[in-house]
C-alpha cells in the first residue's frame, strides 16, 4: 500500500482512469485487511451479508455498512485497531467533549503518508521547501499541530512549533522569525489579526504572505476579511481526526475553488443524512470517507456529518468538495427552521462596522425558543453606523434565514475568544 503518487507534479498528471484504478486495488486491500484483522469490523461486514469480494467496482462500496463515531465510542479506545499495539507509533484522540474521546492509532507508514498528504497540501497552498511555517494548532493529542508539523517537513520547510495560544508572542515570531506561513483556525486566526492591529503594526511589512486554516468551517466572506487584514492568501485545510487528521484535502492557492481531496488514499461518497443513499456529485448531502491506505486504523465509509458536495477536480483530475456550509449533527433547528451557525457569520461579514467575533445563545421563552446574537463592533468604527447596520443584520436574519433575534452588541473584546476552535453556539434551552 505504498503512495505511488509523492510529488504534487505526479497528482496533477494522473488520468482519472489510472486514478480509480488505484483506488480499486487500495480500496480492495483495505477491505480485506479490516475483515482479516478488525473483529468488530468482520462482523458489521457478516451482519450486512458483505465479505471483501461484494467489492468488483467502486460503486459495490455503497453493499458495505456505515461507520459512526458511535462505533469508535463502543470499541473505546483501541478496539478498532487493525493492527497489533506493538505496531503503532502514535495516538491521537478527539477532545471528546461530547462523551468518550474517539481514538486514533498510526503505524510508521500511516504516520509517512500522514506527512505525505500534508506536505501536498503545503505545496498546493503556495508553500516552498525553505519557507518557513509557524505551526499554531494546538500540539498534543489533537491532530492538528503535529500533523501539520510532519507534512512541513517533509515538504522541506523550516517549521516553528509555536502551537496555540500566547497571541502576543504569535505576533512577536511572526516578525522576529519572519514566518512565511502561518497554519493555524480561521477564528483564531482573526485573533491574531486583531493584536497586530492593536500593536500597530503593519501586516503589509510582514514576511507572511500564505495562511493555511482548517479544524473549522469557514465563509468566503471571512476568507476576503482574513486576507485584507492580513495582506496573505488564505486557503482551506480539511481533515479530521478520525480520517487521519489535516490533509484529507486542500485548496490551490492559484484557484481557491474548494479543497481538492487526495483521492488516492481516501475515497469519498457524499450521501443523503436521512436515508443513507449516494448521491451524485453536484448534490449537496453528507460527506462519507474510506481510507485507502491506513493500516492501524482504517475507517470504512466514516460518516464525517460534515455537509459539502463533490465537485470535478479543477488542478487535477481528484475531486474537489465544496465549503462545509455545516454539519449534519450541529445543525440548529429554532422554532422548526433549520439553522447553521456558518450562514449567520457569512450575513456578519457583509457589514464591514461588524467585527467578526460572535456568540449565539439559545434559551427558552416560555415554551419557545429564543435567540440572542451577540455581537461586537469594530474598533473605532462610527457608532451611528454600527447601530444601522446591526439593525440590517437583524433584518437580513429574519428575511434570509427565517428566525428572529434580539441583537446583543458588546465591546471589543466582550465575545469569548478562542485559541482553538471558536465556541459559536451555546444552547442553554
Amino acid at each position: 500500500m505504498n503512495s505511488a503518487l509523492s510529488s504534487l507534479a505526479e497528482v496533477r498528471q494522473i488520468s482519472r482512469d489510472q486514478l480509480e484504478s488505484l483506488q480499486l486495488a487500495r480500496l480492495q486491500t483495505t477491505l480485506q485487511h479490516v475483515y482479516d484483522h478488525s473483529e468488530p469490523y468482520r462482523a458489521k461486514f457478516e451482519l450486512a451479508g458483505v465479505t471483501p469480494n461484494s467489492l468488483q467496482t467502486l460503486a459495490d462500496l455503497a453493499k458495505f455498512p456505515f461507520t459512526t463515531k458511535q462505533d469508535l465510542r463502543e470499541h473505546y479506545p483501541f478496539g478498532l485497531f487493525s493492527v497489533p499495539m506493538s505496531r503503532v507509533v502514535r495516538v491521537h484522540a478527539s477532545s471528546g467533549t461530547t462523551g468518550k474521546p474517539t481514538v486514533v492509532g498510526y503505524t510508521q507508514d500511516d504516520i509517512d503518508h500522514w506527512a505525505t498528504c500534508v506536505a501536498r497540501s503545503i505545496e498546493a497552498a503556495g508553500g516552498r521547501p525553505g519557507d518557513r511555517v509557524q505551526v499554531a494548532y494546538g500540539y498534543g493529542l489533537f491532530t492538528g499541530g503535529l500533523g501539520a508539523h510532519y507534512g512541513a517537513e517533509k515538504l522541506g520547510c523550516t517549521v516553528i512549533p509555536m502551537s496555540g495560544g500566547q497571541t502576543e508572542k504569535q505576533v512577536q515570531l511572526l516578525q522576529d522569525f519572519e514566518s512565511d506561513i502561518i497554519m493555524v483556525t480561521p477564528s483564531y486566526m482573526l485573533n491574531i489579526a486583531d493584536e497586530i492591529d492593536r500593536q500597530g503594526i503593519d501586516p503589509a511589512r510582514l514576511k507572511l504572505r500564505l495562511g493555511i486554516f482548517g479544524a473549522e468551517p469557514w465563509t468566503g466572506a471571512m476568507r476576503e476579511a482574513i486576507e485584507a487584514r492580513c495582506h496573505i492568501d488564505a486557503t482551506d485545510i480539511y481533515g479530521l481526526s478520525e480520517v487521519m487528521g489535516p490533509g484529507v484535502a486542500q485548496e490551490f492557492v492559484d484557484s481557491k475553488d474548494g479543497p481538492t481531496i487526495w483521492e488516492d488514499h481516501f475515497y469519498p461518497e457524499v450521501i443523503d443524512p436521512e436515508t443513507g443513499a449516494v448521491l451524485p456529485d453536484g448534490e449537496a448531502g453528507e460527506l462519507v470517507f474510506t481510507s485507502l491506505t491506513k493500516q492501524a486504523f482504517p475507517v470504512i465509509r466514516y460518516r464525517t456529518r460534515d455537509l459539502t458536495q463533490l465537485l470535478p477536480g479543477g488542478e487535477c483530475v481528484m475531486r474537489r468538495m465544496a465549503k462545509i456550509t455545516g454539519r449534519s449533527d450541529d445543525m440548529l433547528i429554532i422554532r422548526g427552521v433549520n439553522v447553521f451557525p456558518s450562514q449567520v457569520e457569512e450575513l456578519i461579514l457583509r457589514h464591514p462596522a461588524l467585527a467578526p467575533h460572535y456568540q449565539i445563545e439559545l434559551s427558552k421563552a416560555g415554551n419557545m425558543d429564543a435567540v440572542a446574537l451577540h455581537l461586537e463592533a469594530l474598533p473605532g468604527a462610527d457608532g451611528k453606523q454600527v447601530a444601522e447596520q446591526v439593525g440590517e443584520l437583524k433584518a437580513q436574519i429574519k428575511s434570509l434565514i427565517g428566525i428572529s433575534c434580539a441583537m446583543e452588541l458588546h465591546p471589543d473584546g466582550g465575545i469569548p475568544r478562542s485559541e482553538g476552535k471558536a465556541r459559536r453556539v451555546v444552547d442553554r434551552r
